[in-house]
């Protein structure tokens, strides 16, 4: 698996957007998470989403542009398991806290 850094500026730029997404989605209001910690997660969640689309060869067949609509869904989709991963480590976490008392 080789990754261009044209594509990953991609994933960084595309990863904005999506963490401002995902979080308008995930809280029900405009502004998300905020519009720094949109951003982390965007990104994070674009170079997840990135490297997982390229691992499992997925080709949505969308288009050759700079900034692909593939892209975009990798970088949500990557945005997505990011929040799952933080929910559930965090989700562990309260529940390993509260069985110590």
């Amino acid at each position: 698996m080789n990754i261009t850094l044209p594509e990953l500026v991609t994933w960084l730029i595309v990863g904005g957007l999506a963490g401002s997404l995902v979080g308008m989605v995930v809280k029900r209001k405009k502004e998300g998470f905020g519009h720094w910690i949109n951003l982390g997660i965007g990104l994070v969640g674009a170079v997840i989403g990135g490297v997982l689309f390229n691992l499992f060869n997925v080709d949505l067949g969308l288009g050759e542009f700079k900034v692909t609509l593939e892209d975009l869904i990798s970088a949500l989709a990557g945005s997505l398991l990011l929040l799952v991963i933080i929910w559930l480590v965090t989700k562990y976490r309260g529940s390993k806290a509260g069985g110590e008392n």
